[in-house]
């Protein structure tokens, strides 16, 4: 199923989230308004950044309040779900679950509902235009791990959804492939929410929200906010013995 919507800036609200992991609280009445089309987020390791982009992306489901992105509640309507929001992970290989390139790429579109024949033959329109065509039936193992963040990226690109979820897309790439996927993502239309701990990425966003323990410690453009991020990180160094979330 493909949104008739446009591309561009989505309305994204969580309202009131309390979310906890096992025995751990992540969040505890979270509220955030985002509709900026690049909005970055930053923090330390286990200030909740993750998990703000799963249940941003309805892969998990508050436990209280509410989370929805162009007024579709993401944790309750996974078909509407999936139509707005695609999310990249950090590691391709906890996002990849079929043994060929072909068949990763058709599997989110016959969950939109398309047929097994318009969907394969949309998976090899997505390959051609990364110039990928000779991949369809490439095994997946066979993939450098730069090469199997691209097929994640053409993946959720196939789905068309307006809103796409960066998780540290970057991390372990050498810097070509880095600077060949930035370029692949900085020209999308789709909004982007892009968590990372590379500042010099975030720079030209429109807005960069600061997550530590758990909350907004900063919201704000990013000549605001990364200069304050980074000279807090360098104040606690390897001084602060506080426990993350």
């Amino acid at each position: 199923m493909k949104t008739d919507a446009p591309m561009g800036q989505v309305s994204v609200r969580l309202s009131g989230v309390v979310y906890a992991r096992e025995t751990t609280q992540v969040f505890d009445g979270l509220s955030l308004e985002i509709s900026e089309k690049r909005v970055a987020v930053v923090g330390r390791n286990g200030s909740g950044k993750s998990q703000l982009a799963r249940l941003v992306a309805g892969l998990a489901a508050p436990d209280q309040g509410s989370v929805s992105v162009a007024g579709v509640d993401v944790a309750k309507d996974r078909k509407g779900a999936i139509a707005q929001v695609g999310i990249l992970f950090q590691n391709p290989d906890h996002q990849i679950i079929f043994p060929t390139v072909g068949e990763e790429l058709t599997f989110g579109l016959t969950a939109q509902g398309m047929d097994k024949t318009s969907a394969r033959e949309a998976a090899k329109q997505m390959l051609a235009r990364f110039d990928r065509e000779a991949w369809f039936d490439r095994p997946v193992h066979a993939l450098s791990g730069g090469q199997r963040h691209l097929v994640c990226l053409m993946a959720v690109l196939a789905m068309e959804p307006r809103l796409i979820i960066l998780d540290e897309p970057f991390a372990g790439l050498d810097l070509a492939t880095t600077v060949r996927l930035g370029r692949y993502l900085d020209g999308l239309p789709q909004s982007l929410i892009h968590i990372s701990h590379d500042l010099s990425a975030l720079a030209n966003y429109d807005r960069v929200i600061w997550l530590e323990r758990g909350a907004v410690h900063m919201d704000g453009a990013p000549d605001q906010v990364l200069p304050a991020y980074e000279a807090q990180m360098r104040a606690w160094g390897g001084t602060d013995d506080r426990v993350d979330l």
